[in-house]
């Protein structure tokens, strides 16, 4: 899958979205709301896929807003023919059901940039309260990198074939941790790294901004696609080899200790950087729980969260990573964490678990 070139992107001009969706009334009100930005024109709006197609065609918008469950053709059908045939930055509007949320994170597969949660009751005014966040995720969603998707496939995950050598990550896996921050596009830039991790890997924990009526469906998304056990943080557990902790939305995740263990927190702290939970939160608390035997991954996303926290980590002797632009949906996480200084190699997406397995064999080659 290749990226959409750079010039794609959208500059010095209004961003031009289309809306999908089989609601009159959230046509309505999401065409009032991005209008309500100066920099964002409504082109069109469709009622179906079949609908769409035709105004997509005539208008060519930089961001498309669609409709999880859409009648006539299926939501996901219609999100992977476009990924295949036109790649274009489409923001799901999506359902706070464990329906939607599986629908969700598959349309994420297929090459969705982002998500907006529809509110279950009093909707016109739900998505007033939301008005911000649509507006950001759609000006993001115009300056992201979009990939050809493949065909949709709905049977089970098989990463076995991506799975890393054991190998590369026989260490004393009790004492290190891997810490892992991603936003937009964070995801599919988990999955990649989540699915090379062999069975016996260090202890891993995950802040991904994410609503909390989707955490645990990810985290089970992961499980089933992965060597390795992954489940939404329950505060409190102890962190063990061959298992990822995925932050719940409705918490910050942090790491304590409990004697000799380390242990999973959650924290109701208000936001930081507007997020909860938040990477920096958690970077945080790995810098000055575990030090130097934590690796930092920063992985996609936009903003600034993670930055500080990842040089706290390394300033404590842990060894970071940052995704590389050229694989991220949105370079500014990274981005950030680097003119931080806090990073200590930028790295492929395909390569990070490779180079996250390599330095932790590197590490205990120096210890013996």
């Amino acid at each position: 899958m290749s990226a959409l070139p750079q010039a794609l992107r959208v500059k010095d001009r209004k961003i031009r979205v289309v809306v999908v969706d089989d609601s009159a009334l959230i046509r309505k009100v999401l065409k009032q709301l991005l209008e309500t930005a100066p920099d964002i024109e409504v082109v069109g709006v469709a009622p179906d896929p079949i609908v769409a197609r035709e105004i997509i065609r005539d208008t060519e918008p930089d961001v498309i807003t669609l409709d999880v469950e859409m009648p006539k053709m299926d939501g996901l059908e219609f999100l992977s023919r476009l990924m295949r045939l036109k790649p274009t930055p489409v923001v799901m509007v999506s359902s706070l059901t464990a329906r939607g949320s599986e629908v969700t994170l598959k349309a994420l597969e297929l090459g969705a940039v982002d998500f907006v949660a529809k509110p279950k009751f009093d909707i016109q005014n739900g998505m007033q309260e939301s008005a911000r966040e649509i507006v950001e995720k759609v000006r993001i969603a115009a300056n992201a990198r979009v990939a050809r998707s493949k065909p949709l496939d709905t049977s089970p995950a098989n990463s076995a074939d991506v799975v890393l050598p054991v190998s590369l990550s026989r260490v004393s896996a009790t004492e290190k941790l891997i810490i892992v921050g991603a936003s937009t596009g964070g995801t599919e830039a988990i999955k990649a790294f989540l699915t090379r991790m062999p069975a016996d890997c260090p202890g891993i924990l995950i802040a991904q901004h994410m609503p909390e009526a989707f955490t645990k469906s990810f985290a089970q998304r992961l499980d089933s696609q992965c060597k390795i056990t992954v489940s939404e943080a329950q505060g409190g557990e102890r962190i063990l080899p061959g298992h990822a902790y995925i932050a719940p939305g409705h918490s910050h995740l942090l790491v304590a200790r409990s004697g000799a263990n380390f242990v999973t927190e959650l924290s109701q702290a208000p936001p930081v950087n507007r997020h909860r939970p938040s990477v920096d939160v958690l970077f945080r608390s790995a810098a000055n729980v575990v030090g130097r035997n934590a690796l930092g991954v920063i992985l996609t996303g936009m903003g600034k969260d993670g930055a500080s926290g990842m040089l706290e980590m390394k300033q404590a002797g842990a060894h970071t990573f940052a995704q590389d632009e050229a694989t991220c949906v949105v370079f500014g996480m990274p981005r950030e964490a680097i003119a931080l200084g806090g990073v200590d190699d930028v790295v492929p997406l395909d390569d990070m678990a490779s180079r996250v397995l390599s330095r932790l064999g590197a590490e205990r080659a120096i210890r013996v």
